[in-house]
């Protein structure tokens, strides 16, 4: 399917905390298509999605929601389910890279360096006594530590422990926004991120980007401010650094069995090894966003790059298998009888 016949609607918004970032991001996609020739349109989504697909019946849908609901799988099921080919992901992976700690599982297992770490829910914490847990965390991860919500992005209730009494309070601002949070050792080094996508020829890794924040974390603010954070791409590394941490990011794509475009964040300690930190699946494309930074950094179009992810998401989905006895996948030509429940 060529890029003028096709029909990409972008779903964008949403209600979570980086609601406001996934509205840039869909205005963008919807640019950068139309500067291809796609016709595209953006919608906020809301409880209206299933009458506005019906209505459009689009032959790719492209989700840039970030943030519960958007990256954790749920909104691909339900696109699923009504048969409607995706940018990106399919459920279960996107499911899987959402955990933290699922996701660095997964990576490890794979030979990958990944940070030591103690994942912990609100409800041991309550029932079991933080006051009782606290101590044995320190002991088994001495400071310097980093907490995080295990389940989020755009480092919401993400801090730095750098003494023993800031634990509590760190682990009680990354629960304030999720339900479990991860406790990791802080590995020291450059921090990069690559993105990687898959255009129909297999996944490739685009230049990695290095992450230089002027206040010295890449937090909310410093993600979203322009000229904020300091970025370089590709990466001030060696060059055989910079290919180490590229086929990494490829192996994390495809163990987490992502699909079309990814981004892996990475820490390059001083002897030049890359610890993997997380992934994701609806990466940022706002104007400060590192994936198209590093599209331009290769040399390749944003608008060329963007209509043949989408082409290739179109063209999946059309050779798609009909549905699975289980009833799980519904052929792309019938998302309006399915829609409609006929």
């Amino acid at each position: 399917m060529t890029g003028g016949d096709l029909d990409v609607l972008v779903l964008a918004g949403g209600l979570s905390a980086e609601r406001e970032v996934s509205l840039a991001s869909g205005r963008r996609v919807v640019a950068a298509l139309h500067e291809a020739g796609v016709h595209a349109e953006a919608v906020d989504v809301g409880a209206d999605l299933l009458d506005v697909l019906r209505r459009r019946a689009p032959d790719v849908v492209w989700p840039v929601l970030h943030g519960a609901g958007g990256e954790d799988g749920s909104l691909v099921q339900v696109l699923e389910l009504v048969g409607l080919p995706v940018v990106g992901s399919a459920a279960g992976p996107a499911r899987t890279a959402w955990d933290k700690t699922a996701a660095a599982t997964v990576v490890a297992h794979a030979g990958i360096a990944v940070p030591r770490a103690v994942t912990l829910s609100h409800t041991v914490l309550r029932d079991l006594g933080a006051a009782g847990i606290l101590p044995h965390v320190s002991r088994s991860l001495p400071p310097p530590v980093v907490v995080k919500p295990v389940h989020g992005g755009s480092s919401l209730g993400v801090g730095v422990v750098r003494h023993e009494s800031e634990l509590a309070r760190a682990m009680m601002a990354a629960l304030g926004h999720d339900s479990s949070c991860r406790v990791e050792q802080l590995v020291s080094g450059v921090e990069v991120a690559v993105a990687v996508v898959d255009d129909g020829q297999g996944p490739r890794a685009l230049p990695p980007v290095e992450i230089a924040p002027d206040s010295g974390a890449y937090d909310y603010e410093a993600r979203y401010t322009a000229g904020a954070t300091e970025f370089h791409c590709p990466a001030r590394l060696p060059d055989d650094v910079l290919a180490r941490v590229q086929e990494r990011s490829v192996v994390v794509h495809r163990e987490l069995g992502l699909a079309r475009l990814s981004r892996s964040d990475w820490i390059v300690d001083a002897a030049g090894e890359p610890w993997f930190l997380e992934v994701n699946t609806s990466p940022g494309m706002t104007g400060t966003s590192l994936l198209p930074q590093a599209v331009v950094a290769a040399g390749e179009s944003l608008p060329h790059l963007y209509r043949a992810l989408a082409e290739a998401a179109a063209d999946a989905g059309a050779a798609a298998p009909g549905p699975d006895p289980a009833g799980s996948h519904t052929p792309a030509g019938q998302v309006t009888d399915v829609l409609s429940g006929s």
